[in-house]
């Protein structure tokens, strides 16, 4: 502590602080004597003022206020600031009585002590104050685009702080959900009405721009959205915190669908996941699909040595490659292409770059394509696939090893659901035979954006100008964005005991036709320019999705998203039947002969449900 202090009383930046501090102390006396100060005190205060300069740094130094930077102060600086001078004040006053200054007045100490906060902390708000104004983006300036920000008082100033930072936007009014907000100000900027009355206060101030300040799936955006969306205003949201890594990720954005449908942030075990992944050789299979590319992503960011990227699809592996080598310049990224289905490649592959970890996301997943003519390729990629890759983790002694599978498998009413849950059954029987491998499985909904999912489907259908085919007006499905299911995969594999078989809390189920809905507002347009056409339930699907997370189907985790699916244990030593069954069902397109090879693994699998 002492060499801190004298560190910081040699430093230029506590010149201002020991001047404020000295002023404070003589004013003390001067406020204490009716602004005028005895000549019999002035020698008082003339021997007290180094104790008090002196006391007054020590109990500054010991709360670390020296090192608050002036420019960025909060309010958390200045309660520390006055801790601080709290404790010089203490000091200063035990020192001074210690030495039995006679007549001293002892109010000096209790004035002095309030006077320093006044003057340290005043000081620092007006610099802060200051240096706002003079590199505060000009607002104001040509081109800078006018905005009314919509959300309660706390998430708007919480968006106001946020446009400081961000040029070429001035806030003209805020609209607040609550009526008595109405006539307040914030910021400087006045609360101009509630939200029933958005569409006229934009029309009054000539305003096209509308910020939503409220968190990803408040009603209060929905609402927003599904009243205004088509009406000429332009909706914009704040970026998320991953979205503030990437470059301008502070600056707003247009509402997306994530936003409205609204998921928590994962919550990951950083260190156990950068003692898994750091420093190590990660191989993941299907690695240039929508969830393939975004474990590629994620694993990415944890530090690992080595990345092995293996697709069958020539473009999309160049794609990946392109992607991370501009994302990800100090890491050494292999990009090879290579079926699952050749476990003489997958070895050799594996064999060469001996991977701690795979994660396998290769497989077939669209229901109503694996349902008409092509079962046996949903078998042979899904199940053997599988096989290959997990019995190539275990022959090179990989550390873990963890299967995408899919809510489908549950139950499953399609042939692409069935070939899933006997590629976990195949996993759990290669965990059985190699032991020092961890193998995990991992079971999730449909993912927002995700190659073959209904919202490409729907965009693509709006912008041709509809309409827009849903098949049951009733059907609802479970979503997740591709980051937080690629997350909670890499934690699922993190946490998991082999053979498990994890569950992801998807939330609460959401309609098509609601999804639908929304996209279309999102894209400008009403139902009535882009008309919802309902088509019916296709091969295969389902109306409703088993509901996964719940008590009497799955067990909790210490992770509040994951939990780990009750599920028969299967008979083992099956792997053998399994590849033989597969292999003489040959290339053919007959569907009733993969169902009933399907059936006889698979009890559960009822087709056409």
């Amino acid at each position: 502590m002492l060499t801190e202090l004298r560190r910081t009383l040699v430093s230029k930046s506590w010149l201002p602080d020991l001047a404020l501090i000295a002023l404070a102390w003589w004013a003390a006396f001067w406020l204490r004597f009716n602004l005028g100060l005895p000549a019999r005190y002035v020698q008082d205060a003339l021997l007290t003022t180094p104790i008090a300069l002196l006391g007054m740094a020590c109990g500054l130094t010991l709360m670390h206020v020296p090192r608050q930077s002036w420019r960025y102060v909060s309010l958390a600086d200045l309660r520390r600031l006055a801790a601080g001078v709290a404790l010089g004040g203490l000091l200063t006053t035990t020192v001074v009585m210690g030495l039995r200054v006679e007549g001293f007045p002892r109010s000096v100490f209790l004035i002095s002590a309030l006077l320093a906060l006044v003057f340290l902390a005043g000081a620092r708000a007006a610099w802060r104050t200051l240096m706002e104004l003079i590199h505060a983006p000009a607002s104001s300036a040509p081109g800078s685009r006018a905005l009314l920000i919509v959300g309660t008082l706390e998430e708007a100033d919480q968006a106001l702080r946020t446009l400081k930072g961000v040029a070429g936007w001035q806030v003209s009014g805020i609209v607040s959900p609550h009526v008595q907000d109405t006539g307040r100000t914030l910021q400087g900027v006045p609360v101009s009405g509630g939200v029933e009355q958005l569409a006229k206060l934009a029309q009054d101030g000539g305003i096209g721009t509308v910020l939503l300040a409220s968190p990803a799936g408040a009603e209060l955006r929905r609402e927003v959205l599904m009243r205004w969306s088509g009406s000429g205003l332009t909706l914009l949201t704040l970026p998320s915190a991953d979205e503030w890594l990437s470059p301008g990720g502070i600056a707003p954005r247009e509402v997306q669908l994530e936003d409205l449908l609204g998921r928590a942030p994962v919550q990951l075990d950083a260190r156990g996941l950068s003692s898994l992944l750091g420093g190590q050789t990660v191989l993941v299979t299907g690695a240039a699909g929508s969830i393939g590319s975004e474990l590629c992503r994620q694993v990415a960011r944890f530090g690992v040595a080595r990345l092995v990227c293996v697709d069958q699809s020539e473009y999309a592996i160049y794609q990946l490659e392109q992607e991370l080598r501009k994302s990800f310049p100090n890491m050494q990224g292999v990009y090879l292409t290579a079926s699952v289905r050749e476990p003489e490649r997958l070895l050799a592959i594996a064999t060469r770059y001996q991977p701690a970890v795979m994660l396998h996301a290769a497989a077939y997943k669209h229901v109503p394509l694996m349902e008409r003519g092509n079962e046996v390729e949903a078998l042979r990629t899904n199940v053997l696939g599988t096989l290959h890759a997990a019995r190539v983790a275990g022959q090179v002694g990989a550390r873990r090893f963890v299967l995408v599978s899919t809510d489908k498998a549950v139950n499953p009413t399609s042939v692409m659901g069935a070939s899933k849950r006997l590629a976990e059954q195949v996993v759990q029987e290669v965990a059985a035979l190699c032991s020092d491998t961890q193998f995990v499985s991992v079971r999730f909904g449909n993912v927002l954006g995700s190659s073959g999912s209904v919202v490409p489907l729907f965009s693509a259908q709006i912008e041709q100008g509809g309409p827009v085919t849903v098949t049951h007006p009733d059907i609802v499905r479970y979503f997740m964005t591709i980051p937080e299911a690629a997350q909670l995969v890499l934690q699922a594999g993190l946490m998991g005991r082999s053979g498990q078989i994890f569950v992801l809390d998807m939330g609460e189920p959401v309609k098509i036709a609601e999804l639908a809905r929304m996209l279309i507002r999102l894209s400008g347009k009403s139902e009535a320019e882009i008309p919802i056409v309902y088509t019916g339930l296709r091969p295969g699907e389902k109306l409703y999705e088993e509901l996964l997370a719940d008590d009497e189907t799955t067990e909790p985790t210490p992770h509040p998203k994951l939990r780990v699916a009750k599920v028969a244990s299967s008979e083992l030593g099956k792997l053998i039947e399994i590849e033989a069954g597969i292999s003489d069902l040959g290339g053919g397109l007959s569907g009733p002969e993969v169902r009933r090879f399907l059936s006889q693994f698979v009890p559960e699998y009822r087709p056409g449900g």
